[in-house]
């Protein structure tokens, strides 16, 4: 399965680069994850997104480490095909609003677009309900960026309340919340999902669902009744689309990536499709 050769104009709105001798990956571990234990590029995504009809890409955080958004930056500047940048940066940390500022100076410091955390990895179901890292959350809403939620279905309910609590601040979901796609079991997933959407400070990546399925033997069906969940509960107009490269290897190619979500949109309209392949990713990211 390939991407469709349209006349569109596409925005890959979520991938990552690393480069292991600069830094280890301490995430990738044990064999499912093997493949991906190398180096991957900005020169080895160009000529896959340039071949799938890609104009401009957000290059997203993988470590909470402070090193690493620095270095994003400086490549977004030297790099044609990245717009924008969703970094890191301690949000508990009592100076983070100078730290933002700090960050934005920085050679390609206008590239920032927004801050994530690995929220995923955090044992405390309300992390972002603390009040340490909602100071956090109100200082990234000043500056004017937005907020990526890499979360798991539990932490998904305080999403709900952090978004609630910050009206001022638009929240980005990545990856659908990580519904669990393989066991074929959306609830109570999609019923947080919904609940999130009701808030219009909130947006949605249509990404990693290959991962999330059984990575042998996904097809778009499978994919399906999750991605109508979040085309229902968002709209075209908040949803947008993400590959997720080069995690997304592990189940797929870029083109299989980019032609499963023009597989899963074909029944919108050309300006619905327009929202969640492009529109959607340049207003938000202000691309």
């Amino acid at each position: 399965m390939g991407a469709a050769v349209t006349e569109r104009t596409t925005v890959d709105a979520h991938h990552h680069v690393w480069d292991l001798s600069v830094r280890d990956q301490d995430w990738i571990t044990g064999c499912e994850l093997q493949p991906i234990r190398r180096n991957f590029t900005t020169a080895d995504l160009e000529p896959e997104a340039r071949a799938a009809g890609v104009d401009r890409t957000v290059l997203v955080q993988t470590v909470t480490v402070p090193e690493e958004t620095p270095e994003f930056l400086a490549l977004a500047e030297e790099t044609e095909l990245i717009g924008g940048v969703v970094g890191w940066t301690d949000l508990t940390r009592p100076d983070v609003t100078d730290e933002l500022a700090r960050l934005r100076e920085l050679p390609g410091g206008a590239y920032l677009r927004g801050i994530r955390h690995q929220v995923q990895g955090e044992p405390d179901p309300e992390w972002l309900l603390r009040p340490d890292v909602r100071r956090g959350l109100d200082a990234v809403a000043r500056a004017g960026l937005v907020y990526d939620l890499v979360v798991v279905p539990h932490q998904l309910p305080a999403c709900v309340k952090a978004a609630a609590d910050h009206p001022g601040l638009t929240f980005v979901l990545d990856h659908l919340g990580k519904p669990p796609i393989a066991s074929g079991t959306p609830e109570p997933w999609a019923g947080a999902v919904r609940a999130l959407a009701e808030l219009p400070n909130t947006v949605c990546k249509l990404s990693g669902m290959v991962t999330e399925a059984d990575h042998a033997t996904w097809s778009v069906d499978d994919l399906r009744p999750y991605a109508a969940t979040v085309l229902e509960a968002f709209g075209p107009s908040r949803l947008m689309f993400g590959s997720d490269w080069p995690v997304c290897t592990l189940a797929a190619t870029y083109a299989e990536v980019l032609g499963a979500a023009d597989a899963l949109t074909a029944e919108l309209s050309g300006s619905e499709r327009a929202e969640i392949f492009a529109a959607t990713a340049t207003r938000v990211y202000a691309l």
